[in-house]
């Protein structure tokens, strides 16, 4: 079978983090928050560990006196991803009857 399962995106708002970072260059943190509808404990727990496994990177920057904190996906994050949906696609494929 074509791609890889990867237990980092078993759960919902990781799977979703990763959707959106595959599509924009770069997403901060109050944006997650507001789209994905989760607490700021929660959503900062899933990022950590996509960014712990290397799939997304954090810059945190100011704009005017007040902190921003940027997500996007690295290199390894966007193959992981899209190995992971790879994967999510043939298994739907082998079992259509």
């Amino acid at each position: 079978m074509k791609g890889n399962y990867d237990k980092a995106f078993e759960n919902v708002v990781r799977l979703r983090v990763m959707s959106i970072l595959m599509v924009n260059a770069q997403f901060d943190f109050n944006s997650f928050k507001e789209l994905l509808d989760v607490t700021d404990g929660n959503l900062a727990s899933h990022l950590r560990n996509l960014e712990n496994q290397g799939y997304i990177q954090v810059e945190k920057t100011f704009v005017g006196r007040k902190p921003q904190t940027n997500y996007s996906a690295t290199v390894a994050g966007k193959i992981a991803f899209q190995e992971h949906l790879d994967f999510l696609e043939n298994l739907i494929k082998e079992n259509k009857s």
